[in-house]
């Protein structure tokens, strides 16, 4: 960073100047006189826009024997363009003997200081603005208005290239193609028998099961992938036959389901059944247990519970049964069963299909059906329509309207998009929403209320963190702008990058964007001259100013140049 340094200009007037150090300043002339000898140094230099502000920072040091005792001295810096101008806060310095509030400088060592302050920016700043301290001094009855100290040439604005290059979300929907389901059925059998009764095949589940299978004979989309047989024998009986008693009842089970398979003309391997006989249910029997109006159930249980040998338990069971009848009713016939979990798979509509379905009978298709339409289109406008369609069908559906905007930002009408997005939002507060919202938002302006939306849209992508980057740059915090959205390589990371100093950094991003475009030239002749590149600022700025010849204007006056004019002709 370039700083103006004020140093004292011929041999004769150091010379003069040291006899007055030597004598001693007598008064507000003499210090007038000697102004420079304080060594103003303003950085930045020039200044640079940082968020709304411009920032500055003064540092210099009265000399030895310079502030006269009695002297009081207000200085203010200020920038001042053609028809305006602009002041910092003053600061005060006073002499030993001098009456007054400001800081104090002793007279016979001299003292440093450090000035910093903000002031808002203007637009008409940007370039042209001068930087200059106007002094002001009291001794006694006597004042004195310094001639202005000049200490920089104006303020940079390069942070105003900043791109609305805000990320839209576009919802995904959740369509597959191929959805799996189960058909459950189960069959009951008598005490010790594992034959299946012809009543059980009369039963609503079972007349399920035979629709499901007739369905899928007939329809191409349903398709009969397996099913699972879990058997069971009440407990009261030995355990091996309640073994040997499940195995044949899951076997039995399988084989009523096959005569169905048979009829129906549907052909299976034996890969086709999973028998898992799991013997006596004593799970299921303490369950049914518990939820029965027994009232002495608990005890019954603890009683049982107390038996660690299994035979001694089931003829406990069986001597208990004798005694409650609801036991041998209700509960031990439940638990002589085969429970059959049928897989299958339908799948959907063709891509064929659905890109006709989606624009001609929208209201045949479910919302999922209709948003993966949508992403069978090439043309923004086509999808457009296919969102559209599914707002109208499906009114409730968030995604419809979020994705329709989404749409709407890609071909540049971001306005009727605000409008969706907002829609979208009274129906789900979504976090992808609320990311479009803030996009939106920032582009209207209100920085503020977009960073609240995107804290709460956290989550929602790597889009949220760019658009937070966006903010993070107007805000001038450029180090958590490069955090949030380094990883792209585009015109606003480069600007981040060579806001926070890294010149080189920010070409080589701008070299991996693929950005033809006249800012992205320009920003790279920006980092050229940072880097002292004369020939690549002469190069990038000759390709943007043939891109976009209304930048010349600004690339006349543009202080990002001022080191490299005279190499270039300027």
């Amino acid at each position: 960073m370039n700083r103006i340094y004020y140093t004292l200009k011929s041999p004769i007037t150091l010379v003069a100047t040291s006899l007055l150090f030597l004598a001693g300043c007598t008064g507000l002339g003499s210090m007038e006189k000697e102004i420079e000898a304080l060594g103003l140094q303003a950085s930045p230099e020039p200044l640079i826009l940082r968020g709304d502000q411009v920032e500055l920072k003064i540092e210099g040091k009265f000399p030895p024997k310079y502030f006269a005792k009695k002297v009081s001295m207000e200085a203010t810096p200020v920038l001042t363009w053609e028809g305006g101008a602009s002041e910092y806060d003053a600061q005060g310095f006073q002499g030993e003997d001098a009456a007054g509030n400001f800081q104090v400088i002793p007279f016979e060592a001299g003292k440093a200081f450090v000035y910093e302050a903000s002031v808002p920016f203007d637009a008409a700043m940007e370039d042209a603005a001068e930087l200059s301290v106007r002094i002001s001094g009291t001794q006694g009855n006597k004042s004195a208005t310094f001639d202005p100290v000049i200490i920089g040439a104006g303020v940079i604005t390069t942070p105003l290239w900043v791109q609305s290059d805000d990320q839209f979300i576009a919802v995904p929907d959740a369509y597959k193609r191929v959805i799996s389901f189960t058909q459950n059925a189960t069959v009951n059998y008598s005490v010790n028998a594992s034959a299946v009764r012809a009543s059980e095949l009369r039963d609503s589940d079972w007349k399920e099961l035979k629709s499901l299978i007739q369905l899928a004979a007939s329809a191409d989309s349903v398709t009969l992938t397996g099913v699972s047989i879990e058997s069971y024998a009440s407990p009261e009986g030995e355990i091996t036959l309640n073994e040997d008693l499940a195995s044949d009842r899951a076997s039995s089970a399988a084989k009523a389901m096959g005569s169905e398979l048979k009829l129906s003309k549907i052909a299976v391997n034996d890969a086709f059944y999973n028998e898992v006989p799991k013997g006596e249910d004593w799970r299921g029997f303490k369950s049914l247990m518990q939820a029965s109006d027994i009232a002495d159930k608990n005890l019954i249980l603890r009683v049982l519970e107390m038996y660690s040998d299994k035979n001694k338990r089931e003829e406990e069971i069986r001597n208990i049964a004798k005694t409650y009848r609801e036991i041998e009713k209700d509960i031990l016939p439940e638990l002589r069963r085969s429970q059959m979990v049928v897989n299958y798979d339908v799948e959907g509509y063709t891509d064929e299909e659905l890109t006709a379905m989606c624009m001609e009978s929208p209201q045949m298709l479910t919302a999922d059906e209709l948003l993966y339409s949508a992403s069978l289109f090439e043309s923004m406008n086509d999808q457009l329509t296919v969102f559209e369609n599914a707002m109208r069908v499906h009114t409730s559906d968030f995604r419809a309207y979020n994705n329709a905007g989404w749409c709407l930002t890609q071909m540049g009408r971001n306005a009727q998009a605000k409008e969706l997005f907002n829609q979208a939002l009274t129906l789900e507060r979504n976090k992808a929403v609320l990311n479009n919202v803030a996009a939106i938002k920032r582009q209207e302006g209100d920085v503020d209320g977009a960073m609240k939306l995107l804290n709460e849209a956290n989550g929602a992508g790597p889009e949220v963190a760019y658009n937070k980057g966006i903010i993070l740059i107007q805000k001038g915090d450029y180090p958590s702008a490069i955090s949030n959205m380094g990883r792209s390589s585009t015109v606003n990371v480069a600007l981040a990058k060579m806001l926070n100093g890294d010149a080189a950094g920010a070409k080589t991003t701008l070299e991996n964007a693929g950005d033809d475009s006249a800012v992205a030239s320009y920003l790279m002749a920006v980092a050229c001259a940072r880097l002292g590149d004369a020939n690549g600022v002469k190069v990038h700025l000759a390709d943007a100013l043939a891109k976009d010849p209304g930048l010349r204007a600004k690339s006349e006056k543009d202080l990002e140049f001022r080191n490299v004019r005279d190499q270039l002709g300027m």
